[in-house]
């Protein structure tokens, strides 16, 4: 019972640290440019950089779902091998 105690402040330590080091390094990845990407972008006119937004959402749409269709697979397919067979009698009888 005492190391359950133990356990979950330390749950809570380690998932607070980990939000704390998510928090401050969101700030660096979207710092985080091309310099030939940006001047090419600043200096076309505003159709453009919208067709440039409108093609970055368009090219994140089918890795995401090929990653959320995975996940789903995985999570219905996750008990499927570890159920018992009851019914599987042994081939000899030792």
């Amino acid at each position: 019972m005492q190391n359950l105690r133990i356990r979950r402040p330390l749950r809570l330590v380690w998932i607070a640290l980990a939000m704390l080091v998510a928090l401050t390094l969101a700030p660096l990845a979207f710092a985080q440019g091309c310099a030939l990407c940006y001047t090419q972008a600043a200096s076309s006119g505003a159709r453009m950089i919208q067709a440039l937004r409108n093609g970055i959402v368009v090219l994140t749409i089918p890795p995401l779902s090929i990653c959320l269709a995975a996940i789903t697979l995985v999570y219905r397919k996750r008990n499927q091998f570890n159920q018992a067979d009851t019914n599987i009698e042994p081939e000899s009888e030792w």
